[in-house]
């Protein structure tokens, strides 16, 4: 199973193309909302393989709750035993930074992979989340 931190609809449709393309295609849970990750992804931990995080979250309209950041997630999870890979996918750079420094102190396994030109879902990010979790092409 894979752990997903996401508000951008057109990366979540991106993301979730890309991994029907493994052998067999992982499971992916996805939240917009740190606050709601947080509450609901502790039973899930043991059963998850990868964790993809944004930082920055948007609310879905001016009357939406604050949905929080991936440092909120990130403070959260470092907290805990390292279960599994982390990637960190934010083009906030100083914020990245910190998210990959609380899961070095955390002696988390993580990755960042920067979202720059038009096909790093498509190319840098599947053959990373492939390394990870050591899945194979799908033989479509």
């Amino acid at each position: 199973m894979i752990l997903m931190l996401e508000d951008n609809a057109e990366r979540v449709e991106r993301f979730t193309r890309t991994l029907t393309r493994f052998d067999p295609p992982p499971e992916l849970r996805i939240w917009r909302c740190a606050w709601t990750m947080i509450r609901e992804a502790e039973p899930l931990l043991s059963q998850t393989r990868l964790i993809s995080l944004d930082h920055d979250l948007d609310p879905i309209d001016e009357q939406s709750p604050d949905p929080g950041t991936g440092w909120d997630f990130t403070k959260w999870l470092a907290a805990r035993s390292p279960v599994c890979p982390v990637i960190v996918h934010t083009s906030n750079t100083d914020r990245g930074n910190w998210m990959m420094g609380e899961f070095e102190l955390g002696r988390w396994k993580h990755h960042r992979i920067a979202p720059i030109g038009d096909d790093w879902i498509e190319y840098d990010r599947r053959r990373l989340v492939r390394r990870l979790m050591r899945l194979k092409k799908s033989p479509r």
